[in-house]
């Protein structure tokens, strides 16, 4: 009986070690949500279309490390890239419309140009916000409401 509960007792730490080791290696790291601004809005041509691109930048984009923008070879791919970043950024509006995505940023630096762009005759929400999804340690970090106009 002495013998079976010592087996128990050593099988128990080395669980614990394990799942502590685990979870330590994929941890988030603790980052603020994103400052979402708005820039301005241009009129350019997409594809042939003249649409109205809405500009913003994440003012706190210095606290995010560069890690998290690095390419991510061993996560899904974006499309036919292989390389995009760990972390991917999408654009929604106030309700939850999915606007625009951006998977290969490749710098904190970068986010200081998401946009989304609609035709010319379409009104824009009147608030959209960022989500920066970590895809290597599953967090999303959701950004303030940012208006579309001045």
């Amino acid at each position: 009986m002495k013998r079976f509960s010592r087996k128990v007792c050593v099988l128990t730490v080395v669980t614990f070690t394990l799942v502590l080791a685990m979870q330590t290696g994929a941890a988030a790291p603790v980052l603020p949500n994103p400052i979402l601004i708005f820039l301005g809005s241009e009129s350019v041509e997409l594809s042939g279309k003249k649409v109205i691109r809405y500009r913003f930048d994440v003012s706190n984009k210095s606290e995010y490390p560069a890690e998290l923008f690095a390419p991510a070879p061993e996560l899904p791919p974006c499309g036919s890239n292989t390389n995009s970043s760990r972390t991917w950024v999408d654009v929604y509006d106030q309700s939850g419309k999915r606007l625009n995505g951006f998977c290969a940023l490749g710098k904190p630096e970068n986010l200081e140009k998401i946009w989304f762009a609609l035709e010319e005759s379409a009104v824009p929400p009147s608030w959209i916000y960022i989500e920066l999804n970590d895809r290597k340690t599953g967090t999303k970090y959701k950004s303030n409401l940012a208006e579309t106009t001045f």
